[in-house]
């Protein structure tokens, strides 16, 4: 078994059908870990997510940002765009991370949160449903619950969904999905940002959010 120093960590996440390159960030004293969903077209190259991963990470929090696609699902998903709505697939490959994760003996004592994006949130609802012992709270951004909508029942730890008020179609759909959670969960809205959050101040905003989320459901693990 391979133990991880503190700082970042360039790394391979195995699943049960691919390799797929991570980054690691393992603050000194972690309290917990999240692991980060990318949405349509993105990777752990994500800026908007590694802008989001910092805030969580000077909160003691510490992120796995990984590919949810090989190279090869990657360049097809350019050409058609098809694998990055293929919900079933991105969900099984955070699955496939979560259990990673819990494999690792210098990972798996952190409690675990999942944030999603955009697709990667339709992920996130079906790991959480799909690991309910492992984890512990969800954070989506601008997300796709609506993919989802069949599992969301089933969640059951605590869910904040975070909406752009001028994202008016996402918006709409995570009201739905929300009426659909019975876990204890929250829909926060950032009035000015829309689905990008690309307005001045509004992901960091989202960001703050989330960390609060975090800090406050994930806790030490139940035995």
């Amino acid at each position: 078994m391979t133990f991880l120093t503190t700082g970042e960590q360039q790394l391979s996440v195995q699943t049960r059908d691919a390799e797929l390159p991570g980054l690691l960030q393992l603050p000194a004293a972690a309290r917990a870990l999240v692991v980060f969903a990318h949405g349509s077209g993105s990777s752990r190259f994500s800026r908007r997510n590694q802008c989001v991963a910092a805030v969580l990470q000077e909160a003691q929090l510490a992120t796995l940002l990984f590919d949810l696609l090989t190279p090869a699902e990657a360049e097809r998903d350019q050409l058609d765009g098809a694998p990055r709505f293929d919900i079933p697939l991105l969900s099984r490959r955070l699955i496939g991370a979560i259990d990673w994760v819990l494999q690792r003996q210098d990972l798996a004592e952190l409690p675990l949160g999942l944030f999603g994006a955009s697709t990667g949130a339709a992920a996130a609802i079906h790991a959480a449903v799909g690991r309910p012992q492992a984890v512990q709270a969800l954070v989506s951004r601008g997300g796709r619950p609506d993919l989802a909508m069949e599992a969301l029942a089933a969640v059951t730890c605590p869910t904040l969904l975070i909406v752009g008020g001028q994202d008016f179609e996402v918006l709409r759909l995570n009201r739905q999905a929300a009426a659909r959670l019975g876990a204890p969960h929250a829909l926060l809205v950032i009035p000015e940002a829309t689905h990008l959050f690309e307005e001045p101040g509004c992901l960091s905003q989202a960001a703050d959010l989330a960390r609060d989320w975090f800090l406050q459901n994930l806790g030490p693990i139940q035995a």
